[in-house]
């Protein structure tokens, strides 16, 4: 096709620096500010081309507004676009919580600031289980789905299987599934995408090829992989760097779903295996990655901060949680930059592939579970001082101390739901209305 020189380089950047700059509200308002830019002002990608694009990033683990903006990126001045346009997506939110984290950590004593995540919690509650609803409607469209998911909460809530291997188990019941019983596991439909229209000649495409797909494989790889494999060898495996660069590297393949799928196995491992949180914080640093440009995923520079901060041998905690966070940040999204720059000229032979499309069903009931899972525990954890945790043989119970209620987060949390589902407040307000109460009560109650 013909050179893509009918979007500037330069106005380009200045667009991707608006969404950067305008993406909150989680995938789904990240996206619409996307669509909004590219597809109705500007005009720079079909309404197809982009429903295209989202359904081959909805396919994906990690981040799907930000793959998206890397596609389209790409499109339109190829390589380097897709760089800055991914870059550019996440930049905002590392900074913003990578200030929070510094205050979170050496502040978090002060009044204020514990009045001010005291009214969080509640808030993020409610938009999880926003997210159930929303999630739940769209994929457990009849009984098979609806099964899916009630044994992926049992399997990740009371029996303690680990989240990836319910993604790969769903995925694989799915395919299979497909094959046998096609109406009922072909939920998540694709949208027709036609070829390219004469205004959208100036974007990039590449014929497939593999030689070159592997060499962009290997390339992605080692950029990923060798910053781990130099930690892992010039450190001590018990390092708090090579723990987390380990775990956030194999995070960042499993978050089928979106970033509320993985939450849960990322929040249950840091907290009880690495110790690197305390239960209640992780609906912190929640809040603050929902209060804040970019993707929700960037919480998981919150828990590499916390955990560096913590356990920081030898080195200044601060600089530790510093380090932590950006080699957090970098083995979670380095992942998302090699899938789109590998697959993307692959992505017309994805359309319509109904294998995939069934897979994809069944791992996105499977997600609602998993996130029915994340409200639950943390629920337990905001309400309740105490969560005592029971074993009978393979069954896990959670147990909590009816006597470590907490009164003031129990209204909250009723005040949460009842401006996110019944007045309808969007995230951002419904965060700030429980903010400024929970400082009122914190402060009433405390002094």
């Amino acid at each position: 096709m013909k050179s893509n020189n009918k979007v500037p380089f330069n106005e380009a950047l200045k667009v991707w620096f608006k969404i950067a700059l305008y993406s909150f509200g989680g995938p789904a308002g990240q996206i619409a500010v996307m669509h909004k830019l590219l597809v109705e002002e500007k005009k720079w990608v079909s309404e197809t081309r982009f429903l295209h694009a989202m359904n081959y990033c909805m396919m994906l683990p990690g981040p799907e507004a930000q793959q998206l903006a890397t596609y389209t990126g790409w499109l339109l001045h190829k390589t380097k676009g897709g760089l800055i346009a991914g870059t550019l997506f996440i930049l905002p939110g590392f900074i913003s919580i990578l200030a929070l984290s510094i205050l979170y950590a050496l502040f978090y004593d002060v009044k204020f600031v514990q009045a001010l995540f005291y009214g969080i919690k509640p808030a993020v509650l409610a938009i999880v289980v926003g997210a159930v609803v929303k999630i739940g409607k769209r994929a457990l469209k009849n009984e098979v789905m609806l099964a899916i998911s009630v044994l992926s909460f049992i399997a990740i809530f009371f029996l303690n299987v680990p989240f990836p291997f319910i993604v790969l188990a769903a995925g694989l019941i799915g395919f299979f599934g497909g094959k046998f019983l096609p109406e009922k596991f072909e939920v998540i439909k694709g949208h027709q995408v036609e070829d390219a229209t004469e205004n959208e000649r100036h974007l990039h495409f590449e014929k497939p090829v593999f030689v070159k797909a592997i060499l962009k494989l290997f390339v992605w790889l080692i950029l990923w992989l060798v910053p781990v494999a130099v930690l892992f060898i010039v450190l001590d495996g018990e390092n708090v760097f090579v723990k987390e660069s380990l775990f956030f590297s194999k995070a960042a393949l499993v978050t089928f779903g979106g970033a509320y799928s993985v939450l849960a196995y990322i929040a249950q491992k840091a907290v009880e295996d690495y110790g690197w949180l305390k239960p209640g914080e992780m609906l912190d640093g929640l809040g603050m990655a929902e209060t804040t440009p970019g993707p929700l995923i960037q919480v998981v520079q919150f828990v590499g901060f916390m955990g560096a901060f913590r356990f920081a041998a030898g080195i200044d905690p601060l600089t530790a949680g510093i380090l932590a966070s950006v080699l957090v940040t970098w083995v979670t999204f380095t992942p998302c930059f090699l899938f789109i720059f590998v697959g993307a000229p692959y992505i017309e032979h994805l359309r319509g592939n109904k294998n995939l499309t069934s897979a994809l069903s069944a791992i996105t009931a499977a997600v609602v579970g998993v996130i029915l899972n994340l409200g639950v525990w943390f629920s337990l954890n905001a309400l309740f001082k105490v969560v005592n945790e029971t074993h009978f043989g393979v069954l896990r119970i959670y147990r909590p101390d009816w006597s470590t209620l907490d009164i003031g987060s129990l209204l909250l949390t009723l005040l949460a739901f009842a401006l996110y589902f019944i007045f309808k407040l969007d995230m951002l307000k419904t965060i700030l209305v429980c903010v400024v109460t929970g400082m009122v009560w914190w402060f009433g109650m405390n002094g």
